[in-house]
């Protein structure tokens, strides 16, 4: 039997995509387990999504602690459980080279559109996009690395903006394709199909 791989999501927010992948897995299409969810917000709905699937959650108070000081707490959380795999899914905060170090090309994030067009956090990225008018958006799975939302790209898809599109609307657009990507990284991950080559993340075949 194949070793599963080893998740651990951090999320700031609903964790919606988690949703996706906790459903791959449940359904035995998916050869992993998400061993823990890590919040630095205590009503974060990720928790209660996560306790409802039999998943560990675990808030982590980021109050009067450096970011370097946090991320050692959450590392402590993640090497208790052999992970080998983190993602981050609405997680409102930066790593640190206190994860980094331990975790370099495996942690991962999704970004709500098209990278480098459009960083930011959630909903204010699909505002900018509508502002700005664009036609077409998407989503990113990235590497993470020391700058935000500028690691290495691993995946993206494109979404098409109508006209009447609202910012919840096209979230709601976006999201779909973000679960598209990540089940699809996850695996390419789990295959060992992923080298990262400088900026570029080359798929091995």
């Amino acid at each position: 039997m194949e070793k599963k791989l080893r998740i651990a999501v951090l999320a700031s927010t609903r964790g919606t995509d988690m949703q996706a992948i906790i459903d791959e897995i449940e359904a035995g299409k998916l050869n992993a387990e998400i061993v823990c969810v890590i919040s630095n917000k205590r009503d974060a709905y990720a928790l209660e999504r996560a306790r409802k699937h039999g998943i560990e959650a675990i808030f982590i108070d980021p109050k009067n602690k450096s970011p370097e000081e946090y991320d050692m707490e959450i590392l402590k959380e993640l090497e208790k459980r052999n992970v080998d795999l983190i993602l981050l899914i609405g997680y409102k905060r930066y790593v640190t080279k206190v994860l980094l170090d331990k975790y370099r090309y495996r942690i991962m994030n999704i970004h709500p559109s098209l990278l480098p067009a459009f960083p930011g956090w959630d909903t204010e990225v699909h505002k900018a996009v509508l502002e700005y008018g664009c036609k077409v958006t998407g989503c990113t799975l990235h590497f993470v690395d020391e700058n935000l939302d500028a690691g290495p790209i691993i995946l993206q898809k494109a979404v098409e903006v109508d006209e009447n599109d609202t910012v919840e609307t096209l979230k709601e657009k976006v999201q779909k394709a973000e679960q598209e990507i990540i089940l699809k990284g996850i695996r390419l991950f789990m295959e060992g199909k992923l080298k990262v080559e400088g900026r570029k993340v080359k798929i091995l075949s």
